[in-house]
């Protein structure tokens, strides 16, 4: 899996509090992220297993909104999630590699 940082953020949002269902526009506001880039990220993390999702039973014009489908992290997904945040912030305090200079031991 890529781990952008629009990946890194939606999972971070997610590990804000990992039980919780959270639907699109919040996942928008919460990670600072346009919808296009959001719902091919979604996607990609729930056929990998991370996310589950589903739609909420609910009558939209009851509701004055149309039906919100929610996410949620699978136990994979959370712990995977936690690895690949704990592993980006590790490559950040290291910083970027350095190649040894030609003929150095």
């Amino acid at each position: 899996m890529r781990f952008t940082t629009p990946t890194l953020l939606v999972l971070q949002a997610f590990l804000a509090d990992p039980r919780e269902k959270r639907y699109g526009f919040e996942l928008v506001q919460v990670a600072g992220l346009e919808a296009g880039t959001l719902y091919p990220i979604l996607m990609r993390l729930e056929e990998a297993g991370w996310l589950e999702s589903s739609w909420e039973e609910v009558d939209p014009r009851a509701e004055g909104r149309p039906r919100r489908r929610y996410y949620r992290l699978t136990a994979v997904g959370e712990e995977s999630a936690r690895v690949a945040l704990a592993a980006r912030a590790a490559r950040l305090r290291l910083g970027p590699l350095r190649q040894p200079a030609p003929g150095a031991a």
